[in-house]
């Protein structure tokens, strides 16, 4: 929420096909698609990697603006900038208008306003948008040319009834961060059970080291992790269980694996430092990198800063250990560009999903920048992850687990986000826990997208 992804489980070999309305792959297939090269030599003379794979409206089009709405991760401001010079390089004609927002906070509530009045010709969020607004028929469907230069398993949260609304870019692992120097230091191994992490929650109060870095203030943060406890004690056990609960047949107030998940943050309340509900993420991150926390339930976001406070912080990533032992790493499909369906600009849509896909500078050095996981095939971000040998681990396990699937039964806007002020109130003792509880069950009418 706000590295290399996957790469033993899910990495194949890249495709690239012809490209309906922006073309690519010329220089792979010549064949399918001389015309382009024979009517923009200037283009080749000039700059030949782009007129190899960019179609012939790539530099004398009519000029058009695309409006483009971006919600962001804490990870993602700047990438604009990135993307508006490698547009520029290949198809100068076409020019990006952007409405930057929290994702968070603002995507939501903009995209409501838009539908109102019409929405952007692009629009970024995250992939469980797609459940929420491609049944709404305001979603254009991806052309699988583009696609096709994506992995296989980006495709699968954002897929309806057969037809695919969204490309996803980039992905976020969640799950605890781990001083790996501490823990080897103290002799703790990475826990599996809620007992061994308990163990070390012991030993790290016992040597004076605060077990947990938090940052509560942001109720974000609260409602992520909430949702990473409940798909490795809820969801992963019934993967239908917010269907169940629209249905009557679960509720939080009787469901005693939920209610576990929530008590998992009163176990991190209870196990951080007391400012936590006055301490931005930069400083939390800080902490932990300071060593004054062993320990932090996050996500990839938190790697910009770690390492840009120390380059050479050793941290490590394990799955929040569930009650049966069983936890798997999660991860978050992140950037998705959906497009409208209502759009007159389609062809020039297609070029912007062209560079998006085909440049792979572009994309390494979106990846390096924000320090998340690539969506696309044989791309391989460059920037040192001392948590990817344990990510690769799980991979290769088959112990990693994509949130959509209780991102789309619980939906965030509305029900996620609400859920987590209940749940801060709760903690600083504004209300119960029965009622924060009761709270979550009267709104189920918002808890889906559809």
């Amino acid at each position: 929420m706000k590295k290399r992804l996957l790469s033993v489980a899910l990495c194949t070999a890249m495709l690239v096909p012809t490209l309906a309305g922006c073309g690519g792959g010329a220089a792979e297939a010549p064949a399918e698609t001389p015309a382009a090269a024979e009517e923009t030599p200037a283009a080749e003379e000039e700059t030949p990697a782009a007129a190899e794979e960019a179609p012939a409206a790539a530099a004398d089009g009519e000029a058009v603006t695309l409006t483009v709405l971006a919600g962001q991760s804490t990870t993602d401001a700047g990438i604009e900038e990135m993307i508006d010079e490698a547009l520029a390089k290949t198809y100068p004609n076409i020019t990006l208008e952007w409405e930057c927002v929290d994702w968070g906070n603002d995507f939501q509530p903009k995209m409501q306003q838009y539908m109102q009045s019409g929405l952007p010709d692009i629009m970024i969020g995250k992939a469980q948008d797609v459940a929420t607004y491609a049944p709404q028929g305001i979603l254009g469907e991806i052309d699988a040319a583009y696609l096709d230069r994506g992995l296989e398993a980006a495709r699968q949260n954002v897929t309806i009834d057969g037809k695919t609304y969204g490309l996803v870019y980039n992905a976020l692992y969640q799950g605890v961060y781990y001083n790996k120097d501490m823990f080897a230091e103290n002799g703790w191994s990475v826990p599996k059970t809620q007992e061994e992490l308990q163990a070390i929650i012991d030993d790290c109060n016992a040597k004076g080291i605060k077990p947990f870095a938090s940052h509560m203030v942001d109720t974000w943060s609260i409602g992520n992790v909430t949702m990473q406890f409940a798909m490795n004690d809820v969801f992963n056990n019934d993967p239908t269980w917010g269907d169940k609960f629209r249905a009557g047949e679960v509720t939080f107030a009787d469901d005693q694996m939920m209610q576990t998940a929530y008590q998992y943050n009163k176990l991190i309340y209870d196990n951080t430092y007391p400012e936590t509900f006055s301490t931005e993420q930069t400083d939390c991150d800080a902490k932990m990198v300071m060593g004054e926390a062993a320990m932090k339930v996050s996500g990839s976001w938190s790697i910009q800063n770690f390492l840009d406070i120390d380059e050479n912080f050793n941290f490590g990533i394990f799955p929040f250990p569930n009650q049966t032992g069983d936890s798997k790493l999660i991860f978050e499909p992140n950037i998705t560009i959906m497009t409208s369906a209502e759009s007159e600009h389609q062809d020039a849509i297609n070029c912007v999903l062209d560079v998006l896909t085909s440049d792979k500078e572009l994309a390494v050095e979106i990846y390096d920048y924000t320090k998340t996981a690539p969506m696309l095939k044989d791309v391989t971000p460059t920037f040192a992850n001392p948590s990817q040998a344990d990510i690769d681990e799980y991979a290769a396990n088959n112990m990693i687990v994509d949130v959509t699937l209780g991102n789309n039964q619980l939906v965030w806007g509305g029900f996620q986000e609400e859920n987590a002020k209940d749940i801060a109130a709760w903690l600083q003792g504004d209300i119960s826990f029965e009622d924060c509880l009761a709270a979550s069950d009267a709104r189920v009418g918002s808890s889906s997208a559809n």
